[in-house]
């Protein structure tokens, strides 16, 4: 029999599900002061909690058989996974319980902001009948611009092209075959920024989407286009979106979440064009139910030992196995993530081969890993547990395989990623007494630290190259720590992989790619 404390409101639509099920035993105990949560999680199975109930260190220590904490909604703030993590727990969550009521609060607000609704509401309470100053803008014909075609992205599509509104998209795993089938286009994120009546975002906040919507993208924009928020505060650089609306270039903006909250009195706030709400996205009673419902689900597959989607640490891999992957680890992550920085385009297939002393043992836990470095590049939730289902969510093929062939290594992991527009390949290893070392890619023999920040530059193999690189770099104070060179023929294509102090800002990397036999250049952050 499981024991499954809750120590915050849940759904009954949730509980009910646990109270059905003949291996468990229901302990609801709402407002536990710390010292009574103590006791009670000492010989708990399962932990159900909302945002109410802080999961601390000490409460996790204090647990003698815990085996998992589900958070019925999305965050896992009031938990601490890391000591979760340190003693085997699996954390849980529900990502997907508040799709279409994120989706349908998005497009309330589209509607609002195009219409006027809000302000004149004001306008009539306070006595006033001034039909002339909110005239709207009809949604048909308009262009929507998504930028994440997640859940939600995909649930605001359906509903704009409903009301005939051109939607183009723009999402690093969206490839044109799967826009087509949805009836949208695929665009770029120029595209979107620069076309669009209409912007909406649904991405993750990461250091990459950070102000993703800056005053460089405003500058780009239409005259009199509209923005919308209802993702994360922080993708829309807010003081650029201010400016944007007081010179006229943003016509309106709608925000459900803001950098910081509550924001308190934010210029934002006091605009006229601004309409807002307080982070009501998932505020829906029947997100309330589906979270909860999903979480439990959750939970009984973990209890029982069956398949389970929403960790968001962690699993739980036996001790040998652990200790001898884990040296292989670090070099697994970073070559899915270099992988993916080095190749552009929407991601289609990841193939993994394993050489050597590694074909011998259960490696899923590094191809986890490989996809969980490859994935981050775009995703902020990405972990070793789910990285394999988001691959499959996004039609990612995956492939691992084991060969004999060395090619003179120990041990070799050898990473291909596939997208619409490329094929790259990358290969790595663990040195004896060195550590970590990408050695081949593409088929170019290489020696580079996995390590830091790092520009790959494809050239023609010809007298000067190279220094140009250097003269260049050195001009504009960015020190080259390590350089390295691989090439097959003399006076052929040739690679150069350089190690830097810091990173190389895109105007230099732009000036790198007019040097003379300089074909490409990228940075990858490892």
């Amino acid at each position: 029999m499981f024991k499954v404390l809750i120590t915050d409101p849940l759904s009954p639509q949730g509980t009910e599900i646990l109270r059905q099920a003949q291996d468990v035993e229901i302990v609801e105990k709402t407002d536990l002061s710390p010292e009574a949560l103590l006791k009670e999680i000492e010989d708990a199975d399962a932990l159900l909690v909302r945002s109410q109930t802080q999961v601390t260190a000490e409460v996790i220590h204090a647990a003698k058989r815990l085996k998992v904490i589900g958070r019925a909604g999305v965050g896992v703030d009031n938990i601490d996974v890391n000591a979760a993590t340190g003693k085997g727990i699996i954390v849980v969550n529900a990502p997907d319980g508040n799709t279409i009521s994120t989706a349908e609060h998005t497009f309330a607000m589209l509607i609002a902001l195009a219409r006027n609704i809000p302000q004149a509401y004001r306008s009539l309470i306070r006595g006033e009948w001034d039909r002339k100053r909110f005239v709207g803008v009809e949604l048909r014909d308009k262009r929507l611009g998504i930028i994440g075609l997640g859940r939600i992205g995909m649930e605001v599509a359906k509903r704009a092209k409903a009301f005939h509104m051109d939607v183009i998209a723009h999402d690093p795993y969206l490839t044109p075959d799967r826009a087509e089938k949805i009836g949208i286009r695929q665009a770029s994120l120029d595209e979107v920024i620069q076309t669009s009546d209409f912007i909406t975002v649904h991405t993750p906040l990461t250091k990459e989407t950070r102000h993703l919507i800056d005053s460089r993208a405003f500058e780009r924009m239409k005259p009199g286009v509209r923005i919308l928020n209802c993702a994360r505060g922080g993708i829309v650089d807010e003081g650029a979106l201010l400016e944007a609306i007081q010179t006229g270039k943003v016509a309106g903006a709608a925000l459900d979440v803001f950098e910081t909250e509550p924001p308190g009195k934010h210029p934002l706030l006091q605009l006229p064009q601004v309409i807002a709400t307080p982070h009501l996205g998932a505020s829906t009673r029947e997100a309330q139910e589906n979270v909860a419902v999903d979480v439990c689900v959750e939970v009984l597959h973990i209890l029982r030992g069956e398949p389970f989607k929403n960790a968001v640490n962690l699993p739980s891999i036996p001790a040998e196995l652990q200790e001898k992957l884990r040296p292989y680890q670090s070099l697994a992550e970073n070559l899915g993530r270099f992988a993916l920085q080095a190749t552009q385009g929407a991601l289609c297939s990841v193939t993994v081969t394993y050489s050597g002393e590694l074909t011998g043992l259960d490696t899923a836990p590094l191809t986890r890993t490989i996809l969980k470095g490859a994935l981050s590049t775009y995703l902020s939730d990405v972990n070793y547990v789910n990285a394999t289902f988001l691959a499959k969510e996004r039609g990612v093929r995956v492939t691992e395989q084991k060969v004999s062939d060395l090619r003179g290594f120990t041990n070799l992991i050898t990473v291909e990623v596939v997208t619409d527009r490329r094929r790259r390949t990358v290969a790595g290893t663990l040195l004896n007494g060195l550590g970590a070392r990408i050695v081949n890619i593409d088929g170019y023999p290489i020696d580079v630290l996995p390590r830091g920040h790092l520009l790959l530059i494809q050239h023609r193999d010809q007298p000067g190259a190279i220094g140009r690189v250097g003269t260049l770099l050195g001009k504009h104070g960015i020190n080259i720590a390590t350089m390295q060179v691989g090439r097959r023929d003399v006076g052929g294509q040739a690679i150069m992989m350089l190690s830097v102090d810091k990173p190389v800002p895109p105007e230099i990397q732009q000036s790198l790619a007019r040097l003379e036999n300089i074909e490409t250049v990228q940075e990858i952050d490892l």
